[in-house]
């Protein structure tokens, strides 16, 4: 299906540009979310009318969300989850959560405005992006920890994930002093 795009879409084109879509993708996303309009020629006299308006509209948005990146972009924010010893997540951080604590520090965000790379299922600094504006990205630093002690050590740049061995001193533990030699095994013990 062809439609003209009425902003910037990644991967896809500028705001104007007639492109081929898949039907679904057209019916069930982009004219419903009124980013297209269908490529007939009425539609196209319709977009060329209004596209002064639409031109002026994405650029006011563009600088509003330019601005909002200026100072979300470079802020940390603490997610607490529990964990195991080793720093592996019991479950994974989604979008949701990290749109909530963004909100929750004061800028107003959804969940579909985060870009994750990957899933983050372990403890630690890690990087995120905030979709903005579709040519507008901040980048946040999300800090994952299981308590507030946790997230001030790893701020710190200290690794919290470090496995710990219950009871064993390892710089002193010998495994051949635990054992004592008692020769070779008499028929008698290994029957």
């Amino acid at each position: 299906m062809q439609v003209i795009l009425l902003q910037r879409i990644g991967r896809l084109g500028q705001m104007g540009d007639i492109v081929n879509v898949k039907n679904g993708y057209a019916r069930n996303y982009l004219l419903p979310q009124k980013k297209a309009l269908r490529a007939t020629e009425e539609n196209k006299k319709v977009f060329e009318g209004r596209r002064a308006q639409l031109e002026a509209d994405n650029l006011a948005h563009k600088s509003e969300a330019e601005s909002i990146s200026a100072k979300l972009s470079g802020k940390s924010f603490v997610l607490i989850r529990a964990a195991g010893d080793t720093g592996q997540l019991y479950g994974s951080v989604s979008t949701r959560d990290i749109a909530a604590v963004i909100t929750e520090g004061g800028f107003t965000v959804d969940r579909n405005q985060i870009v994750l790379d990957k899933p983050i299922k372990t403890l630690g600094v890690t990087a995120a992006k905030v979709q903005l504006h579709p040519e507008v990205v901040a980048e946040i630093e999300l800090n994952i920890a299981r308590s507030q002690d946790e997230a001030d050590k790893q701020a710190r740049g200290e690794d919290v994930a470090v496995v710990k061995e219950e009871g064993l001193d390892l710089e002193t533990f010998n495994p051949d002093a635990e054992f004592e030699d008692r020769g070779p095994a008499s028929d008698e013990e290994s029957a």
